[in-house]
Order: structure tokens, then C-alpha cells, then sequence
């Protein structure tokens, strides 16, 4: 398969949570300094943005995919990083690694041209990165990632090592004949309000391919002459097939009151889909809409309160007629 080299930084997966140690992941180099990106990608993925920072490939049943990684350190300090393959899922629409060196079937089939490096500061090496994707192999999508992890001595009068590492998501579909097709549908716009004093645009995207999407794009707003914008999808969101997943885009302007007509164009790689719809600004933030209280809330406490009464009267009612019914009783015949 054709290869070509490429120059950007790779983007980093997120961190797993730590146990024992720190890891913070960026993107591609972490506050250590040590950065990890692609050196080459298939020819015929040269426009596909994911693909310059992600290793991603449809392969046969017993194919050999080979990739060259480059592993740099920025720091002042000479570092020894450590090289390895590990596992990773998705999980609400969120792709999701375990801590450590916890591994699948994909991170088995991976094998390093290196297992370890020590970089002087300012220097970068490549390492290669064979899958052999086994003859046996089901159909279907793995994830995994390569994590480029350095361990940093502990603080004065303490005893914690920091662990911090950088990575490369790996996106390997297995199966016969052709790639499975990308492709999602975009609906349910809206506004609402976001976590701080600007609100929120939302957006569901429905995975219609055979391929595990991430999400990018941007939101423009127009009111007559007036134009927001672009604003940039604040949550990049990964939704597997067949799945559907809410995108966020903050929109973190004072912007004037009323209808704003939306249009959302969003991205998974070569794959563009636009949305457009309309929303009402201002929207209302969390915290005064936690604050007051709900209009169904109101109206549905009203309504206990008229049949309580409703109630109390039917009561006083029927014991009237029961207290005239035995004066009427105790008359002489």
C-alpha cells in the first residue's frame, strides 16, 4: 500500500484516570514535553484529516499494516519513554482507554520496532509499527492506541511518581471486499443553556455508516445583516455505528435577543453533512432555571390545591345533609 509522510503533531487521547500517578495526555506533546506523531499514511487517505493524526485502515483477514510513528522530546531534561500498544473502547460516545497497559485483541496484534527510547533534549526518533492482523479475524472495527509514557521522580518529601503520557488512537476495520462506508445524519437543533454565561447550540448526529465517527465542525449564526461566528464544536464527541451522539457548540458571544437562523456544518473526516434551523436567544442559564420554579410545577400544585378544596366542601356537604336527614328524624310523627 503507497505511503505518505505527513507533518503534523498527532492528537492525544484522553486521559484514563490514575490510580498511583498523574497521566495528562495533549495534544500531541504533553506538559513533559514529549510529543508523538504520524510520519506516513496511505496514499489514498492524503485528504482525510483524521487520518493524519490517527492510524486508520480497512485491512483483510491476514493483512500487514505498517505505520512509522516519531516520538520527540521538547524538554530540557534527556528522557526515557517508554513504547506500547494498549486497548480502547468507546463508550458513550466518548473514546475511552484503561489505565496502565490493559490491552485487546487489537493491541495483541501490534508489534514496535522499539520498546523504549532515551531522547536527549530536543531529539526525536521513529519507530516502526507493524498489525498483523490474523487469517482467523472476525468483521468488525477495533480500537486501540500507541502510548509514549515517561515517568518523572517524585517531589521533595513525597512519594508519588507522575506518569505522564501522550498516544495515537488506532481505528482498524477488518473484513472482506471494500472499506464500510462513513457517512451520519445531523437534526434536532437547538439552544440551551451551557455551564457558565454563554448558552449552548446542540445537535444530534445519528451514525448511519459502518464506521466509528469523530466529530468536528462549526456554527454560524445570522439575524438580518447581523452575522456570529464561526464557532467551533466545543465537544468532540465519537459515536460508533448504528449509535447517536449530541454535539455541543458554546457560543461564547453577548449576541442581541431573538431568532437566530443556525447553520451547522459538521465533519468526520472526508464526510461533511449541514444542518440549519432556528433558536431563540437569550437562553436561560442553569443555575436560574434551577433557581426558579418549574411552570408545570406551579400549575400542578394549583390544581392539588383546588380539588383538596374541592374536597373539604364535597365533605361538608354530605354531613349537612346527613345532620338535616336526623332533624327530620327526630320530629313527632
Amino acid at each position: 500500500m503507497p505511503l505518505v509522510s505527513v507533518a503534523l503533531l498527532a492528537t492525544g487521547v484522553p486521559a484514563a484516570p490514575a490510580v498511583a500517578a498523574h497521566e495528562q495526555q495533549a495534544a500531541g506533546r504533553d506538559q513533559e514535553g514529549i510529543g508523538i506523531r504520524l510520519v506516513d499514511i496511505p496514499a489514498a487517505r492524503v485528504n482525510d484529516p483524521r487520518a493524519r493524526v490517527y492510524i486508520i485502515d480497512h485491512v483483510k483477514p491476514g493483512a500487514t499494516v505498517s505505520r512509522r510513528i516519531e516520538v520527540s522530546n521538547g524538554s530540557p531534561d534527556r528522557q526515557e519513554v517508554e513504547l506500547y500498544a494498549g486497548g480502547a473502547t468507546i463508550e458513550e460516545n466518548t473514546f475511552t482507554v484503561p489505565e496502565g497497559h490493559g490491552g485487546n485483541e487489537l493491541s495483541g496484534w501490534i508489534s514496535l520496532g522499539s520498546a523504549s527510547l532515551d531522547l536527549a533534549p530536543g531529539q526525536s526518533r521513529q519507530v516502526e509499527v507493524d498489525i498483523e492482523v490474523p487469517r482467523t479475524a472476525s468483521k468488525g472495527e477495533r480500537y486501540g492506541a500507541i502510548w509514549a509514557p515517561v515517568s518523572s521522580a517524585p517531589k521533595r518529601n513525597g512519594n508519588v511518581i507522575q506518569v505522564h503520557r501522550v498516544g495515537l488512537r488506532l481505528y482498524l476495520d477488518v473484513g472482506p471486499g471494500g472499506e464500510p462506508p462513513t457517512d451520519f445524519r445531523v437534526d434536532d437543533v437547538a439552544a440551551e443553556p451551557g455551564p457558565g454565561e454563554f448558552p449552548l447550540v446542540t445537535a444530534r448526529v445519528t451514525n448511519t455508516g459502518g464506521r466509528a465517527l469523530d466529530m468536528t465542525g462549526t456554527l454560524t449564526l445570522t439575524k438580518g445583516p447581523v452575522r456570529a461566528g464561526p464557532f467551533k464544536v466545543t465537544n468532540g464527541v465519537t459515536i460508533l455505528p448504528g449509535q447517536s451522539g449530541r454535539v455541543q457548540i458554546e457560543v461564547d458571544q453577548s449576541l442581541p435577543a431573538g431568532v437566530w437562523d443556525v447553520r451547522l456544518v459538521l465533519t468526520s473526516g472526508v464526510v461533511e453533512r449541514t444542518a440549519e434551523g432556528r433558536i431563540t436567544l437569550p437562553v436561560a442559564t442553569r443555575a436560574a432555571m434551577q433557581s426558579s420554579t418549574p411552570g408545570w410545577l406551579v400549575y400542578s400544585l394549583g390544581t392539588l390545591v383546588a380539588l383538596a378544596a374541592l374536597g373539604v366542601f364535597a365533605a361538608w356537604l354530605f354531613a349537612r345533609r346527613r345532620s338535616s336527614r336526623r332533624e327530620v328524624d327526630r320530629q313527632p310523627a
